[in-house]
């Protein structure tokens, strides 16, 4: 069988209430409108996702999914402690291989994928794991063919070395790592204008637009 026919793809997540996600994004905008354009990333991420050659898709979230953003995932809760300890839960819950990302970049596609799908679908795979850096010094992507939970706990999360810090992590024991393309998360408004401008077109890019114009945004 082929990796890619029993790959689990877990998207983690968090509901998209106003004043409890994004929140980075106000100002400019409100928490509603936060809020609004959360969903419009998650469900773009989860319409990516649905697209892939995956034997199982899990919605690892934090609160209730709305039903469409559902379809098609097993939706399990998100596990307690930070962050690290929540990516580990679900590789402990895992048999792999594995793949994980968050629902902070909409602009991702197959196409970034592309390396990491072809190398674990060669039936002899060179790398053990794959990360997908962000913009911001973390990372969108995180893959092991193994998963094992005690490579994630304790490195530390949300500062401009999480990626590095994880890389290093991987690497000293002694796994080959692959690369995933640099990718920018939507952490503020500037970001998801430019994550917009990468995906013209789409619903996200269409959510940015009604944003500015109900906030007169980087008018």
């Amino acid at each position: 069988m082929s990796t890619s026919t029993s790959l689990t793809v877990a998207v983690i997540a968090k509901e998209c209430v106003p004043g409890k996600v994004k929140t980075r994004l106000s100002p400019p905008l409100t928490p509603a409108g936060a809020a609004q354009l959360a969903q419009a990333s998650l469900s773009r991420t989860l319409d990516t996702v649905r697209t892939l050659a995956a034997a199982h898709r899990l919605l690892v979230m934090d609160g209730t999914p709305a039903s469409a953003d559902a379809d098609q995932f097993d939706v399990v809760d998100q596990s307690g402690g930070g962050l690290d300890e929540r990516l580990a839960a679900i590789c402990d819950a895992v048999p792999g291989p594995l793949l994980i990302l968050g629902m902070d970049t909409p602009q991702f596609s197959q196409s970034h994928l592309a390396a990491l799908l072809s190398d674990w679908d060669s039936g002899q795979p060179a790398r053990d794991a794959w990360l997908g850096p962000a913009a911001d010094g973390g990372f969108w992507a995180l893959a092991m063919r193994r998963p094992d939970g005690n490579l994630i706990r304790g490195v530390p999360m949300s500062t401009d070395r999480t990626g590095a810090a994880q890389l290093d992590r991987l690497e000293s024991a002694g796994l080959c790592v692959g690369h995933l393309p640099l990718l920018r998360d939507m952490d503020r408004f500037s970001d998801a204008t430019a994550i917009a401008r990468e995906i013209p077109g789409t619903a996200f890019a269409a959510a940015v637009v009604e944003a500015m114009a109900v906030t007169g945004a980087l008018r």
